[in-house]
């Protein structure tokens, strides 16, 4: 039998939604704190077989059978434990430590167990010094956020020194931690002449938890004018996954389940803002793109999500892409957003708990935030920006697992088009057939295949981040239309405030497993496909060309319609000489 570390079984384990993985095999009722269906393991006319999320157990009071995930796999496909384990695994995308003799895995089962060891002896350290007289500044900077002794406690915040004797590495050192270990905890970092020192000086300590509790990685806040990176997090190791974690839950999971619903928000101060205002059912997404690992941790606690993100434009893409992956996972996502300028840390520092509150109580379904996001700076008038708009809609519609969900978002879309409801219908079936036999974008990223201005763009970024950012400040948000690397180019662009040779190190801590794989994939070439200028050429060529084609179905819808002197149709030839010139020009332009 293969060996598995506890520490990995426990992680995959917190990863399962266990009421979603046995409803596929045996419907379940909600009933009370429990779930209640009929046992799949034996004939029976009442339900005595019971769910329970909270603590990951099924029993059957029946039959008397009862376990964890594992065992349920384990009863229900007919397999050892170990295959179990592999298929739990393959179903959440986890990968498996596992080897013939075992005796790796026992080794990596210890440093796991040793690495959360040091971060709860670096929280008691951070929470010493920001008692003592060098704790003063971040002492100040909770108290100019408002927060109270309370919330200060109960997020465990801390100091880290910037330098003298009193360091971690220095604690560490005493204690005899081998260099090896101190490292890879990524606590510490080691200088070219063998020192090692603090990742973390003179800053605000953040501990990161998993919702089980164990302390896994630290964001650190800067106390001074000109400290950069503003927010400085651990980097990913044996115990921390950026995209497997969602701040705060370790502390709110009881109050989510309570209500049955979450309000996710961006920032480790949104949530400590939040939650001190009464709101105790919250988690914090810290910088990263949501993660369908994440959406997978927050449907183990509740199916209804508030998003309450930065209401900047970014942020606004972020709660757009993050609403269709929660919905294509069966969530249901309501929308709120504040004033621009705002965040939720800042809002409730100016206008109040209550005023909060009202904003999360008007908070605006994803299905219409969608669609008057999508719909904002098109003329639905005009037939081209119609079919764009419809074209980029019936793509979110295909990914909602619910048909009368799926049905109420036709009826809204036919609505906002200006399209019968039929025809709405019909096109959603096209796009959600043509969708199942498509494989996943950056499903391996191995293998995965960017276009070659996009690696020249991102291969510029990373080699060349002065000159890369120059580029992509030049690019209109309709360029990245279609692009894998889409995002990976607007996270760029928000970072351009930031010292240029800090902008790879800071873009790969703050993207997703994929998306730092397209990132590492294009700079890992030994040259860009093209100058940063010709790949901005070709984005904006290639952004003429899918319109001018657009411009061109409608035109010949119309014409099959016998429409040949219609308005609509003279508006359209005349875009389309238009946007002609406009190729003509760029394309001489090269």
């Amino acid at each position: 039998m293969a060996l598995f570390p506890q520490s990995f079984i426990d992680d995959l384990r917190s990863q399962v939604d266990l009421v979603a993985l046995i409803g596929e095999v045996a419907p379940l009722r909600k009933m009370g704190a429990a779930w209640k269906g009929l046992c799949p393991f034996h004939q029976e006319r009442t339900p005595s077989f019971n769910v329970n999320p909270d603590k990951g157990i099924f029993k059957c009071f029946g039959c008397g059978l009862g376990g964890d995930v594992f065992k349920f796999i384990e009863l229900h496909h007919k397999v050892a434990f170990p295959e179990a384990v592999r298929m739990v695994a393959t179903r959440v995308g986890m990968p498996v430590p596992e080897t013939a003799g075992g005796s790796e895995d026992r080794e990596a089962a210890t440093e796991r167990e040793s690495l959360i060891s040091l971060h709860d002896q670096a929280v008691a350290f951070f929470t010493e010094q920001l008692a003592g007289a060098s704790g003063l500044r971040a002492r100040r900077e909770l108290e100019n956020r408002g927060l109270t002794a309370e919330t200060i406690a109960t997020f465990r915040y801390g100091y880290a020194p910037a330098g003298g004797r009193e360091t971690l590495a220095a604690l560490f050192g005493a204690t005899h931690v081998p260099v090896p270990l101190q490292l890879r905890s990524g606590l510490v970092v080691q200088k070219e002449d063998g020192r090692i020192v603090d990742r973390f000086r003179n800053r605000l300590m953040i501990p990161i938890a998993r919702d089980t509790g164990a302390i896994v990685a630290f964001g650190g806040r800067a106390l001074e004018e000109g400290q950069v990176p503003k927010y400085l997090n651990s980097p990913e190791t044996p115990i921390y996954t950026k995209g497997r974690t969602l701040y705060g839950l370790d502390v709110t999971r009881a109050a989510v389940r309570k209500v049955n619903y979450c309000v996710l928000v961006e920032g480790y101060f949104d949530l400590a803002q939040v939650w001190q205002s009464g709101i105790q059912a919250v988690a914090a997404l810290c910088g990263t793109a949501l993660t369908p690992a994440q959406v997978r941790i927050l449907k183990r606690f509740t199916s209804k999500i508030v998003l309450s993100l930065d209401p900047d434009t970014a942020g606004q893409g972020a709660a757009a892409r993050s609403s269709e992956l929660l919905v294509a996972e069966g969530c249901q996502v309501n929308v709120a957003l504040l004033p621009a300028g705002s965040d939720p840390d800042t809002f409730i520092r100016r206008a109040g708990a209550q005023a909060y509150r009202d904003r999360l109580t008007g908070s605006q379904p994803y299905l219409d935030f969608l669609l008057d996001r999508a719909s904002a700076g098109k003329d639905l008038n005009r037939p081209d920006h119609r079919r764009a708009f419809l074209n980029q809609m019936l793509a979110v519609a295909a990914t909602i697992p619910d048909a009368a969900v799926r049905d109420q978002f036709a009826d809204r879309l036919a609505v906002k088009a200006r399209i019968t409801e039929s025809v709405v219908r019909d096109e959603i079936k096209k796009a959600a057939a043509q969708r199942r036999t498509e494989a996943p974008a950056v499903a391996v990223a191995g293998v995965t295949r960017i276009r070659p201005h996009e690696q020249g763009l991102l291969w510029t970024l990373a080699r060349r981040p002065i000159e890369g950012l120059a580029a992509i400040s030049q690019i209109e948000p309709d360029d990245l239309e279609g692009l894998l690397s889409a995002s990976v180019l607007q996270l760029a662009a928000t970072l351009s405030d930031m010292p240029p040779e800090m902008l790879p190190e800071l873009l790969r801590e703050r993207l997703s497993e994929g998306e730092r794989a397209l990132f590492d994939q294009a700079s890992n070439a030994e040259a860009p496909s093209a100058s940063a200028a010709d790949c901005v050429h070709a984005l904006r060529r290639d952004r003429v060309k899918r319109e001018s084609a657009l411009v061109q179905r409608e035109i010949d819808r119309l014409q099959q319609e016998a429409r040949v002197d219609g308005e609509e149709l003279t508006v359209l030839f005349r875009r389309k000489a238009e946007l002609a010139r406009q190729l003509e020009d760029l394309t001489q332009g090269n």
